[in-house]
């Protein structure tokens, strides 16, 4: 719950930043560079501090793996909240993020107990319900952008678990480091083919120094539910993270959330006592 939180904020932040900075490609790539290297930073100096080994063997690829959909699925999402309403494209990006685990998790860890199951359909319930608010994306293509960062979303939560064999702030960091790389590859691509400049105000660097500290606070918790638990329910739990973009988008933008967003919300409330029962 506490990477839900984390990541709710994070990713009204990413969106509020390439806003800001335009709501082009070039800008989203840019957002999540600059806050990939303040995360990386810091975890790396983290990992110097508490003498982590040198990571080796399959979870270091499937770290590095993480990273690479953690790039290109952040940047889709962040264009996607910065062209349209925030609240469908979160919705919808969560519920592919929460659905995708949960199988791999059914293979990986068992099939989950009648609650948990319960549980879990509510949640996606309460997600698919917040997703059908009245408020709906205004810009084309901003709808496949929602969906090409929920199934990158669900797979980068597959790839952490299978490297956190490494720990809890090695994999993150190896992950950064290849979204880092990912999403600069990216972005010379992108902008051979525009001729304007993106810059960045004084508020988008404090929209981006915001995503840094939540979305990585939130990658951190996930990591570590994954240690302590099932890739399904941390997955899941964490998928909840629209009602707070939701929230945090009615409070500074005025996007009231309609009569079925807020069913969603209450349906989540339920599917969390479900899960954790």
């Amino acid at each position: 719950m506490a990477a839900a939180l984390s990541w709710g904020g994070g990713d009204f932040s990413g969106g509020m930043g390439s806003k800001s900075a335009g709501g082009t490609t070039s800008a989203a790539l840019l957002i999540v560079i600059a806050s990939n290297a303040l995360s990386l930073v810091a975890l790396a100096l983290i990992c110097w501090l508490t003498h982590a080994p040198y990571p080796h063997g399959m979870p270091l690829l499937w770290g590095l793996i993480a990273g690479m959909l953690a790039g290109v699925s952040v940047a889709a999402f962040y264009q996607a909240l910065s062209r349209g309403s925030m609240g469908p494209s979160a919705a919808v990006s969560a519920l592919l993020a929460a659905v995708l685990p949960a199988a791999v998790s059914a293979l990986l860890d068992g099939a989950p107990h009648l609650l948990q199951l319960v549980g879990f359909l509510i949640a996606c319930g309460a997600i698919w319900t917040i997703a059908a608010g009245e408020n709906t994306p205004d810009a084309p293509g901003t709808m496949r952008l929602a969906v090409l960062s929920g199934a990158g979303f669900g797979l980068y939560f597959t790839a952490l678990r299978l490297a956190n064999p490494l720990g809890v702030f090695e994999p993150l960091a190896l992950a950064r480091a290849a979204s880092l790389v990912t999403c600069t590859t990216l972005w010379i691509a992108v902008r051979r083919g525009q001729s304007h400049t993106t810059r960045f105000s004084s508020t988008t660097w404090r929209w981006i120094a915001s995503v840094a500290v939540l979305d990585t606070i939130g990658n951190l918790c996930l990591i570590w539910s994954t240690r302590l638990g099932r890739l399904d329910v941390a997955a899941v739990l964490g998928s909840l993270y629209p009602a707070g973009t939701i929230l945090l988008a009615a409070w500074r933008l005025h996007e009231r959330p309609s009569r079925r967003q807020k069913i969603g919300m209450g349906l989540a409330v339920l599917a969390v006592g479900l899960i954790a029962f």
